[in-house]
């Protein structure tokens, strides 16, 4: 059974940074893209940046486009979220995700949450 165990969260002042951790278990992610989310109060969720689990590659939202670095550590499993330059927009619940390419999103495989909020 997959899980995805995020930790990380917490409150920040505004231009601070903080890093969100992601840990998968419960089968081989060799073929999958691994990533983040977040959902603020009253918005839907949307997609922050993912990574591509055997290449690397990398993707982002235009919104956290060089304030965020996705990476990946294949021996231990996680995917990290290193957050700088924080903005009160940035405030919102981060979900980890995984998923092969072309699934929707209904299918992908979600953490729990962990709570981003920053302060003004």
């Amino acid at each position: 059974q997959v899980q995805l165990v995020e930790s990380g969260g917490g409150l920040v002042q505004a231009g601070g940074s903080l890093r969100l951790s992601c840990a998968a278990s419960g089968r081989t992610f060799s073929s999958y893209f691994m990533g983040w989310f977040r959902q603020a109060p009253g918005k839907e969720r949307e997609f922050v940046t993912a990574i591509n689990w055997n290449e690397g590659s990398t993707y982002y939202a235009d919104s956290v486009k060089g304030r965020f670095t996705i990476s990946r550590d294949n021996a231990k499993n996680t995917v990290d979220l290193q957050m700088n330059s924080l903005k009160p927009e940035d405030t919102a619940i981060y979900y980890c995700a995984a998923a092969m390419a072309g699934t929707p999103l209904e299918h992908y495989y979600w953490g729990q949450g962990t709570q981003v909020t920053v302060s003004s």
